[in-house]
């Protein structure tokens, strides 16, 4: 957050624009200011939602392996002879 507040407040005066030829800079200040935070935005949503489907997934893989490998479950204690 803070690299993208940086950039920002650096593309702020293009945004806000006076002067001569301002009127040209001013659209590339609008997207710059825009695109960091629609990226932002996005980022701080879908970096939860994707470590949530991770750690689901990896849940999964777990009860599936202790279903197809019931000797390796390690609550259970080795039988003698085996």
């Amino acid at each position: 957050m803070m690299t993208t507040m940086a950039a920002m407040f650096g593309a702020l005066p293009l945004w806000i624009g006076f002067g001569e030829g301002a009127e040209l800079r001013r659209p590339l200040g609008i997207s710059i200011v825009g695109g960091l935070i629609v990226s932002q935005l996005l980022t701080l949503y879908t970096t939860p939602v994707i470590y949530l489907y991770l750690d689901r997934f990896r849940l999964w893989g777990q009860r599936r392996w202790r279903i197809r490998h019931p000797s390796l479950h390690p609550g259970r204690l080795p039988e003698p002879g085996e």
